[in-house]
């Protein structure tokens, strides 16, 4: 392609370029030397399917790695790793001719139901930003484009199609909207993918506020804009807001209609274009396939990473298992592994682990084995419990292998609990009644209720879904030859009733309400200080880790401000283990309420026994500034804030305060008669204006009218002067306000 590809195409042939040409390709225009290039899914696995496959067959693609989804990923807090993980999917992908890998997803968990959390990292925008960015530098390092998705507010499956999120312009910035910025700023995705919903009526993909306003203009996106397969609506309107690509094909159908929209004076063919232009921009960068991945080497990769993601929630020094300790396996799921979603990200693994096929070959020897329960069927076998309370009481520990079946999780619908299926939970109950010590390792790509069984086990192992080689890991972490580091991306509350979202999911009548605004996940629980099952950023090692020499340097300020923090850890146990240094900020406020503390660094560091090291964080002005909904900016409110640095959020080790200025206040907007007493009082001049207008007869002895006095201000500041001048006692020619206003905005400078 040259540079004046553009020039030489007619009309119809850039409105095709906007469209697909079947459903994983983009549009080839022979004529000009323009080929297609192939989009797949992902995020956590190539799923090329062959020839142009089918976007339901999710079963029917070529054999990849199954690396582990964004719900493991999220728990491993460690962007170096992660971005290993993009590296192989970006070989993976060249491989298989594949030029852009739809993914990662960067959706905060609004509520533990939504079905496709196992897609999404995390219910804070921090974490899930920093580990989204990771992947897509990983992915991208290999000439392949990555797809951040889904833009903007797409937290549930319930209607997903139609939904509109309701939801403020403060909490999409501070909540929905972060993750996706820090991504497009970091780390240059090649595409970002439109949500399928709407945001406050408007469809995500029509969306010109979204796509163009923030999207480009402000954080400076300048790669193509792609929508989610089937979510465009109304074609010239996405072109109108700044999508560039409708996926998948639609046949040339809505190609004839843009083409009409231009020759009708309804679609400025400067936006055409400048679309167009972006896909000639995609493919000219697009690389074609070549080469091979050593998929052993990737399937160890897998291992290494899953090792990092299980969370250990519970210990009571049962673990880790010795390789002669008397050990039973009980649970279908130990050998029959859930280790993905269901939904569009299905991947065929080119090999497959289980939990007790690993733990028997570390162990080097045969572990008694009862299924338990059978998997999508929830009813109890009196035959399956009794033959695993015989196994389970014959054994010194028991490991109970325990979790979701695939179809009470997935993409296109939203669960409507969070609980254990009742015959997994019924088994629970027998194998604990026989006394050996139990072992719960749970697969799961969404939180699950655990404080009404936890009190059963002694220890208990979130494995959330690990990928093909899951099995291997968790083995790995029962018999110690992986000390866990994962920790919880997400609040595991006691029951689903505590989330903040309860209210208001999945909605009603085509709409969903934000009511909980910025108070999602932790932020929600923290600041109730409310009781939770295990706290987000919880996780335990099997060695522990001490706190100390916490120091905070601060320079610059506005948003210049810098803020240097470090301190010092240590390992202080028998055994090499990593530690996920956490810092959390609890600033100022005066005008909106805040959440108690908010992630706002974090670091996942390696240490040998009685080994310290000394990390450093910067923080800068967005770590401590709020988006004030009235001056529709970030502000920082004068005041102290506090540094907290722990290992969750619930458990913070040491603190230091600094001392905020504040931000520099924008002129506020003009005064006029429908502004309030308190608003004109407030204006340089406001005042002597008033006073001097509103004087009693000299007769009262009065030198201004009452409404002026403290206690009247109280309760009459938020009346709007016009309405004032009406009261008697008011003293205020109605006549004259619009004069007073102009002279008050004059002395203001405005």
């Amino acid at each position: 392609m040259t540079d004046n590809a553009l020039d030489r195409l007619t009309l119809a042939e850039r409105a095709a370029l906007t469209s697909g040409e079947s459903l994983w390709r983009t549009q080839a225009i022979e004529r000009a030397g323009i080929p297609s290039i192939t989009l797949s899914d992902g995020p956590h696995g190539v799923r090329r399917q062959p020839d142009d496959g089918d976007h339901l067959g999710v079963g029917h693609s070529t054999p990849a790695t199954c690396f582990p989804p964004a719900v493991a990923l999220g728990s491993s807090w460690d962007s170096d790793l992660v971005r290993r993980v993009g590296e192989a999917l970006g070989r993976e992908s060249r491989a298989m001719d594949v030029q852009v890998l739809l993914g990662p997803g960067v959706n905060i968990k609004r509520s533990p139901l939504c079905g496709r959390n196992f897609e999404y990292f995390s219910e804070d925008p921090r974490l899930s930003g920093v580990l989204g960015a990771a992947l897509v530098l990983g992915i991208q390092s290999q000439g392949v484009g990555a797809a951040v998705k889904h833009f903007a507010a797409n937290n549930q499956e319930t209607d997903r199609m139609r939904i509109s999120a309701e939801v403020d312009e403060r909490t999409l910035r501070e909540i929905y909207l972060p993750a996706f910025q820090h991504v497009v700023t970091v780390a240059k995705p090649w595409m970002v993918m439109s949500a399928y919903n709407r945001v406050n009526g408007v469809y995500a993909s029509e969306h010109p506020w979204l796509l163009t306003e923030v999207l480009r203009d402000e954080w400076g996106f300048r790669g193509v804009v792609v929508s989610d397969w089937g979510a465009v609506d109304d074609r010239v309107a996405a072109l109108w807001a700044g999508l560039d690509l409708e996926m998948p094909t639609s046949g040339r159908a809505s190609d004839a209609s843009v083409v009409k929209a231009v020759e009708a004076g309804a679609l400025d063919q400067e936006l055409l274009d400048a679309s167009a232009a972006r896909v000639l921009a995609l493919v000219a960068r697009a690389q074609p396939g070549e080469g091979t991945f050593d998929a052993g080497a990737h399937h160890r990769l897998a291992r290494e990473v899953a090792g990092q993601c299980a969370v250990l929630l519970k210990n009571d020094g049962v673990l880790p298992l010795g390789f002669q300790d008397s050990v039973a396996v009980v649970g279908e799921l130990a050998r029959t592994p859930r280790y993905q979603g269901a939904g569009s990200s299905h991947i065929v693994p080119t090999r497959l682990d289980d939990v007790l096929t690993e733990m028997r070959a570390l162990a080097g020897r045969e572990l008694e084995y009862a299924p338990g329960y059978r998997l999508g069927d929830a009813s109890r076998s009196p035959e399956l419990e009794e033959e695993a309370r015989a196994v389970a009481a014959r054994a010194t520990t028991t490991v109970v292998c325990l979790g979701l079946p695939a179809e009470d999780e997935g993409e296109g619908y939203d669960r409507t609990h969070l609980e254990l299926p009742d015959n997994q939970r019924a088994l629970l109950d027998v194998v604990a009644a026989t006394g050996t010590r139990v072992v719960v390792v749970l697969s799961n790509g969404g939180v699950v209720r655990v404080a009404d069984w936890d009190g059963a086990a002694s220890a208990v192992l979130e494995g959330w879904l690990l990928g093909q080689a899951g099995g291997g890991a968790i083995a790995d972490i029962l018999y110690g030859e992986v000390n866990p580091s994962g920790r919880l991306a997400e609040t595991i509350p006691l029951r689903l009733e505590d989330t903040a979202s309860y209210l208001d999911f999945p909605g009603e009548l085509g709409t969903v309400r934000y009511t909980e605004g910025v108070f999602v996940g932790y932020r929600y629980h923290d600041a109730l200080d409310a009781p939770v099952s295990y706290p987000f950023g919880h996780g335990l090692s099997y060695t522990e880790f001490g706190y100390s020499d916490l120091d905070v340097h601060t320079r610059g300020s506005g948003e210049e401000l810098v803020v240097r923090v470090s301190v010092r850890i240590t390992n202080l146990g028998d055994r090499a283990g990593q530690e996920v240094a956490q810092v959390y900020v609890a600033a100022p406020s005066h005008d909106v309420r805040r959440p108690a503390r908010e992630l706002r660094a974090f670091r996942k560091v390696a240490l040998e026994p009685g080994v310290s090291t000394t990390v450093r964080f910067y923080l800068a002005f967005r770590d401590f500034a709020y988006f004030h909904p009235v001056r529709r900016r970030w502000t920082i409110d004068p005041g102290t804030a506090t540094i907290h640095v722990g290992a969750s959020s619930r458990d913070l080790r040491v603190a230091a305060t600094v001392v905020m200025e504040g931000s520099k206040q924008p002129v506020p907007a003009a005064i006029t008669p429908d502004s309030s007493l308190a608003d004109w009082l407030a204006a340089p001049g406001g005042l002597d204006v008033l006073q001097r207008e509103m004087r009693p007869p000299a007769e009262t002895g009065q030198s201004h009218s009452r409404f002026l006095t403290e206690p009247a201000l109280r309760m009459a500041g938020s009346v709007p002067v016009r309405r004032l001048a009406r009261f008697p006692g008011a003293y205020l020619d109605p006549e004259r306000l619009d004069k007073l206003a102009d002279e008050v905005n004059e002395r203001a400078g405005w």
